[in-house]
């Protein structure tokens, strides 16, 4: 098997995307680009290796990097690397940690890499508790969860984060609060965003009322 090794400083050098590797067939591409990789790994260059071990397919270099991530205490980024390599193990114990230690986004992306709509619901309801709705939303649409997805709205609107229950209340096709919402707006003397509003109701009176007189 012929050796590339010496490649490695150059292709470092220019940057992997500025390397035309075409002249060689797939398996070898991938074997210079795995000796790339493993020299980003050694160097620290971490995202740089994800990169590649990505491009390559590189399953067993995908857990050893997010092992490395890890170590470093960079769980989002550990995550990402396992659900790039698959590591179902890995990633239940990822998400668990992530639910003790709060670290909620992380551990919705570990659980939605998994398809554990049980343990997602476990982390939007505790989202819900901390007031991270944002999180929640994303869960309970994941879910499809419209009844949860209006309690949420309802919550975002009492917490005068209107953005939020606009996006909550159109997610579950809560065309009622959508309403609401837009009279609130309305009252508030804030145009634009009734009229945003009464369409994703798709309140039509209203939308032509706002059209017209203002």
């Amino acid at each position: 098997m012929p050796d590339f090794s010496n490649l490695i400083p150059t292709i470092i050098e220019k940057g992997v995307e500025h390397v035309d590797l075409s002249m060689f067939d797939l398996e070898t591409r991938d074997r210079i680009l795995n000796d790339v990789g493993k020299e980003f790994l050694k160097k620290g260059r971490l995202a740089e290796a994800l990169k590649i071990f990505t491009t390559t397919r590189n399953r067993q270099m995908l857990v050893s990097l997010g092992d490395e991530f890890r170590r470093m205490s960079n769980i989002s980024s550990a995550v990402d690397a396992y659900v790039l390599a698959g590591d179902t193990e890995r990633l239940k114990e990822m998400g668990e940690k992530c639910i003790k230690e709060g670290v909620l986004a992380t551990a919705v992306k570990a659980f939605k890499a998994l398809g554990d709509s049980v343990k997602l619901a476990v982390v939007g309801e505790e989202c819900i508790v901390k007031g991270k709705f944002d999180i929640a939303i994303e869960v309970f649409s994941t879910l499809g969860n419209k009844a949860k997805l209006s309690e949420i709205g309802e919550k975002c609107f009492k917490d005068s984060r209107f953005a939020l229950a606009a996006t909550a209340f159109h997610k579950s096709g809560d065309v009622d609060n959508l309403s609401k919402l837009g009279d609130f707006w309305l009252k508030e003397g804030q145009k634009a965003n009734a009229r945003m509003a009464y369409e994703l109701a798709g309140n039509q009176t209203m939308v032509n009322f706002i059209n017209q007189n203002f």
